[in-house]
């Protein structure tokens, strides 16, 4: 259980992805996760593979013009540390000079789809997955090499995030916030479960690194708050759906169960959760890790609901129908994370 099978994952997935995977979220935290567990196991099992990543995107450039296109420097920053090679730095760099530079849209916070192709069509909006695509990284950054300035950058976003987009009723994170409309969007009271999964696993991340920063307590505040809403959605076998509050309507969703698990195991772990929140943490870990099926073509994470945008006129009706699938990337870094903190609090 758990942490046995987040290294045959790893590498299996290793075996089987090319190095030029794509520079975006998914892959970004995947690798992100792949380095983490090398380094908490002391292996090798992904380096070569993601140095491989990192020479690709050295020889051809990616764009960074959103938040989703932010998450690879947790790649590039990892094999930079590794490596020393200055074309991981460049790259590294680049996103730094996103994060930094690109223009706000509303408080702290940058148009989600910033200035991508799908941006230029989707009302400008912030969106809940940019706790984990854009605030993480440079929590770990600045923490690591002493820049207030990008400090402050992370320990802001979740208060901008938590105002325009958690409701005040259910304590769950509504998908985006369209900011000419001046409204969260979905309009109802619709929840997407990965959404709040981001928010529960990226808020102990940026804890770690920002000390006694004066945005600790209010960062702390809003993962309880969010957790409170959460435990009320969780299902009697301890996973959670693609849409919370609507159970077996729509369908059980592992990426979502699996960020919760790793956000609630962590924040117990560093006492930002009281040891309430253990028991339904292993339970939303079992649930993931129960379902990881290991045959002779492999190793799969199975039960991951696609990419998910919250698209007009029925973004329930897209949370419901988007297909689920193995091994998609974000998935797997989920279940890597939750299997690194299941080991730790056993322990």
């Amino acid at each position: 259980m758990g942490i046995e099978k987040a290294k045959k994952l790893a590498e299996h997935v290793v075996a089987t992805r090319p190095h030029n995977m794509g520079w975006s979220w998914g892959q970004g935290l995947m690798g992100g996760a792949l380095s983490e567990l090398d380094d908490y196991l002391n292996t090798n099992i992904s380096t070569e593979f993601l140095k491989g990543f990192c020479d690709y995107y050295a020889a051809h450039k990616p764009s960074v013009a959103s938040a989703d296109t932010s998450a690879p420097a947790m790649i590039t920053y990892a094999m930079q540390k590794k490596t020393g090679n200055p074309a991981y730095k460049a790259l590294t760099d680049r996103v730094l000079d996103y994060i930094i530079n690109e223009p706000r849209l509303i408080g702290d916070a940058v148009n989600h789809l910033g200035n991508s192709f799908i941006g230029k069509f989707y009302p400008k909006s912030i969106w809940v997955d940019s706790l984990m695509m854009f605030s993480v990284f440079p929590a770990i950054y600045a923490s690591e090499n002493g820049d207030k300035e990008l400090l402050d950058i992370a320990a802001r976003q979740p208060a901008v995030y938590a105002k325009y987009m958690m409701d005040s009723e259910e304590n769950l994170w509504y998908h985006s916030y369209w900011v000419k409309k001046a409204t969260h969007y979905p309009i109802n009271k619709v929840f997407w479960g990965r959404g709040n999964g981001w928010v529960i696993s990226a808020l102990p991340k940026i804890l770690d690194r920002i000390g006694d920063h004066p945005e600790k307590q209010n960062i702390i505040d809003i993962l309880a708050k969010t957790s409170e809403g959460l435990l009320k959605c969780q299902r009697e076998d301890g996973a959670f759906d693609t849409v919370l509050q609507k159970p077996n309507k729509t369908y059980r969703e592992l990426s979502a169960t699996a960020l919760i698990a790793d956000g609630w195991l962590h924040a117990v772990r560093m006492g930002y959760l009281p040891e309430t929140y253990l028991e339904p943490a292993l339970q939303a870990f079992k649930a993931v890790d129960d379902a990881i099926i290991i045959n002779k073509k492999g190793v799969y994470m199975p039960e991951i609901s696609g990419p998910t945008s919250p698209l007009p006129p029925s973004p329930y009706l897209v949370y419901k129908i988007t297909p689920k699938a193995k091994n998609l990337a974000y998935g797997v870094a989920a279940y890597l994370w939750a299997a690194m903190e299941y080991d730790r609090i056993s322990k």
